[in-house]
């Protein structure tokens, strides 16, 4: 019996080995990059120039390759992409024709390119947030040119990445549509790139405690000490402050107050097209994709995602004609207003009054 069940597991082994040997074979003779041009993004959400270029950023970081027989780096980055773009499950993206991994092999490619999209380097300097005033004058100057809103700096909201149970701390990640998600905050400027994110906080933080623990928050406050002018356009969720405006509710209709938050929302509207976007490069973000990983690694994967998001940006990739349904994007807060995020403040309200009397009077008769 003992000899029985050890020659069906070195059987077991030999098998593994020649499907290992195989696979290895044909990743040998895969070459992705004879695909034609629109395949090879559809598959991989970049242009093969792009990936190159991607894959010159991220090779010095990646582990590096010592044996003939291991992955090649251009195919891990490969796997990599088709997962973020499609959020198919490990074993299924991997066994695709183009990749010939096992799901282990797979999952170390994966975990090897994320983290290397991760490197505070790379995060640095594809996910910058102004660091200068002339910085600043550029980014509302060109919120001001798209949509005549004077002192945007960006535009913030949160949106939901769903994961699986966590193991720990559940109760921190259940959202208000009762499933496992990352509150991700994000902020970008008016073409639609990501100047900051936040993906450290469970589906259950309101929006407005994650943009509270931001050091954003901290030094947009700085700015207004030291006498800058500018703001963040947000929803209701968040508190009215001289460094975010939000819009006027139960605004009458015909009003300055209704013209003001007519246009605020036009412009807000920036950073649920910008999620919208991320989503549908990066399909694995979506709601019902469900990331299977816990809640730092998937965090990681969001952050990933985003640097690739302004990688495709900066070279103006199309947007994918299939962008998700605004349920896909939006959030829904549990509060209305600003009420539960205290009084609202009075050098606010009178900074809103006085934009909301500029609009109106600098409106197209």
């Amino acid at each position: 019996m003992a000899r029985a069940f050890l020659l069906a597991e070195a059987e077991e082994e030999r098998q593994a080995a020649e499907l290992n040997i195989l696979r290895r074979r044909l990743r040998d003779m895969s070459n992705p990059m004879e695909l034609p041009e629109d395949e090879f993004v559809g598959q991989f959400r970049l242009t093969k120039h792009i990936f190159a270029m991607v894959l010159t950023e991220i090779t010095p970081i990646l582990p590096p390759v010592e044996r003939v027989t291991a992955v090649r780096n251009e195919l891990k980055l490969l796997a990599a992409l088709s997962f973020y773009a499609h959020g198919s499950y490990q074993k299924t993206a991997g066994a695709s024709h183009w990749h010939c991994m096992s799901q282990p092999t797979f999952s170390k490619c994966l975990d090897e390119v994320t983290l290397a999209l991760n490197n505070i380097n790379i995060l640095k300097k594809f996910i910058k947030f102004p660091s200068t005033e002339g910085e600043r004058e550029l980014l509302m100057r060109r919120f001001m040119e798209k949509f005549h809103f004077p002192g945007v700096l960006g535009c913030i909201d949160g949106t939901h990445v769903a994961i699986i149970r966590p193991k720990e701390h559940e109760e921190t990640f259940l959202n208000r549509k009762n499933y496992h998600s990352l509150n991700v905050l994000i902020i970008c400027d008016a073409d639609l790139n990501i100047m900051h994110l936040d993906a450290a906080f469970g589906g259950a933080a309101h929006d407005s405690f994650v943009w509270n623990q931001s050091p954003i928050k901290t030094l947009m406050e700085d700015l207004n000490r030291n006498g800058s002018v500018c703001w963040f356009l947000g929803d209701s969720g968040y508190a009215l402050r001289p460094w975010m405006l939000t819009p006027i509710l139960n605004a009458a209709v015909g009003s300055p107050e209704e013209h003001y938050t007519d246009m605020h929302c036009h412009v807000r509207n920036t950073v649920e097209r910008c999620i919208g976007v991320l989503k549908a490069r990066w399909r694995c973000l979506l709601a019902h994709r469900v990331l299977h990983y816990e809640p730092t690694k998937a965090a990681k994967i969001v952050n990933a995602c985003c640097v690739l998001h302004n990688i495709a940006n900066a070279h103006n990739l199309p947007v994918p004609d299939d962008l998700p349904a605004a349920g896909d994007i939006r959030q829904q807060h549990n509060n209305i207003g600003n009420v539960a995020n205290g009084a609202a403040d009075a050098d606010a309200g009178r900074m809103r009054a006085n934009l909301v009397q500029r609009l109106w009077i600098s409106r197209n008769p």
